[in-house]
């Protein structure tokens, strides 16, 4: 089943770079236009330089965002600010962060796994992808060859990883040590003791590996080996390409957390919106929570408590432009029964599908090109902003949902299907720049 192997780490010099803070950033595609520009003011040598560049009106062939990212890199290792460990390590990491006034810690393991097709049933995606993305993480690839992100990918812990990784670790005061500037701590310790890495190999090889975050990456790093391969004579089974950065966290940590990805939905048409509650009538039990602007607080905190009361069915909210009221969607039994034909049983009993199939497409009229336009759909991990956005005009409605549970992610994934785009959101995001791998041999 999966194979891990431990590997030599490309990272900061910190006698190059004091504060490792200034320098990492999160994953390319939760980064806004803002806050590329914070990051690239934050230092020199911020790794976003490497994996969100700027692109130019004047880029070539020769000299893009790609190529001036593979400058960067090359320049960052002839100069020693990044440097390559010399022993093969597994990189064990924390992340402290707060989570309704609580602090909760995420544990994970920096490692390889070697790349295999989904069909193989080792790695298992559970959402979709998008061809323009992979087609520029491709070009990225193949011009750095460097991994810079690990992907974020699940396993199940019955032998209990986690606690023989944290009696070694915290035996030693961590490598690195900083906090970004969310305010989350991150550390992370090299495991280099050869027992216990072999002993986390050997019991990997009996898991399969569900990707979090991250699915454009692995299908990006299929699309790179088989690039490296047909150009490669002496392509071996050894060869760095057929592996891939990774970060695996424990079914079982109760620091993995899941919210959910709201949607916001503009450039709807008056009509359609006028009618949408009076049509889903026939599909869901409506609760209304109305308000007046000085009551919109309380009203608000108790739209959000109503989502929350009975997770035994698909129960979404609603907020409309020019509306003074907050409703409860409420699925009527059986009604998904009605696309049997189409959708599994496991996909049927996920919110973000009674939200897109019935809602989307069956109530609002939307074919798969919008489903995919970014102009239309929106994203927010976080309920007042997507409430918000409709309160100052900015959207026509939002859809608040409640967050998929790993049940079901497992489920969907071990089922060989997939959700749709933007079906979890695991928070944190898994920070970049504290380790990287090299794809060269």
């Amino acid at each position: 089943m999966a194979k891990i192997i431990p590997f030599k780490g490309i990272l900061y010099n910190r006698e190059k770079i004091n504060d490792l803070s200034k320098v990492v950033a999160p994953p390319y595609d939760v980064i806004s236009k803002q806050e590329q520009e914070n990051f690239y003011d934050s230092h020199p040598n911020n790794i976003i330089r490497l994996i969100l560049g700027k692109k130019s009106n004047n880029d070539t062939d020769s000299d893009n965002r790609y190529t001036r990212a593979a400058g960067f890199f090359n320049d960052w290792v002839s100069k020693g600010i990044l440097l390559r460990d010399k022993s093969p390590a597994l990189y064990f990491t924390a992340v402290d962060f707060s989570l309704v006034n609580k602090t909760v810690t995420r544990f994970g393991i920096i490692t390889l796994v070697e790349i295999e097709p989904f069909e193989k049933g080792i790695v298992l995606p559970h959402e979709r992808t998008f061809s323009r993305v992979k087609s520029e993480r491709l070009e990225l690839m193949k011009t750095c060859h460097t991994n810079f992100s690990p992907i974020f990918s699940l396993y199940s812990d019955q032998n209990d990883i986690l606690n023989l990784l944290k009696d070694a670790a915290f035996k030693n005061k961590a490598d690195i040590d900083i906090v970004d500037g969310k305010g989350q701590r991150h550390r992370m310790w090299r495991i280099t003791d050869t027992a216990i890495c072999r002993n986390i190999m050997d019991d990997m090889k009996g898991k399969s590996l569900f990707i979090a975050d991250g699915h454009h990456r692995y299908e990006t790093a299929l699309n790179y080996r088989n690039w490296v391969s047909g150009n490669t004579n002496d392509f071996t089974a050894d060869h760095p390409a057929n592996y891939i950065m990774m970060y695996l966290c424990s079914m079982e940590d109760p620091g993995l957390v899941i919210l959910p990805a709201h949607r916001m939905l503009t450039a709807i048409e008056d009509s359609k919106r006028f009618l949408f509650i009076e049509k889903a009538k026939e599909y869901f039990d409506i609760t209304t929570i109305p308000f007046k602007e000085k009551e919109h607080e309380n009203a608000q905190a108790e739209f959000l408590l109503s989502l929350k009361k009975d997770s035994s069915t698909s129960t979404i909210g609603v907020f409309m432009k020019d509306r003074s009221e907050f409703y409860v969607l409420t699925l009527k039994a059986n009604v998904m029964e009605m696309f049997a034909d189409e959708l599994s049983e496991s996909l049927r009993s996920l919110d973000v599908i009674v939200l897109t199939r019935l809602i989307f497409m069956e109530l609002l009229g939307f074919d798969n090109a919008a489903l995919d336009n970014e102009k239309i759909i929106s994203y927010s991990s976080i309920e007042k902003d997507a409430i918000d956005t409709v309160a100052s005009k900015k959207c026509d409605i939002a859809f608040i949902l409640n967050p998929t549970k790993i049940d079901q992610v497992r489920k969907i994934a071990k089922e060989g299907l997939t959700m749709p785009r933007k079906s979890t959101y695991f928070y944190p995001k898994v920070i970049t720049g504290l380790v990287q791998n090299s794809l060269l041999p």
